[in-house]
């Protein structure tokens, strides 16, 4: 609940301003209308980490994030 709770702040903020506020965390823009997006692993070997994008509504248009633990960002689809 606090993860779903955190990204929708970040999200509003980055949507209104184009950046983020937080320093220890990053936000990266996928593709247009993708629900799901599969990060590199870190040391570049086969695969990835697949993050389930969640739909967010921010001054009535449509995005789709997720975040990322390991790499503390945020990853924002734009719909």
């Amino acid at each position: 609940m606090y993860e779903r709770v955190m990204v929708k702040i970040y999200v509003e903020q980055y949507v209104r301003t184009g950046r983020i506020e937080r320093k220890d965390m990053k936000v990266t823009r996928v593709p247009d209308q993708k629900s799901t997006f599969v990060e590199p692993n870190v040391d570049g070997i086969d695969g990835g980490r697949s993050v389930v994008l969640s739909e967010y509504k921010v001054d009535g248009k449509t995005y789709w994030a997720g975040y990322s633990e390991r790499s503390q960002t945020i990853y924002v689809s734009f719909w």
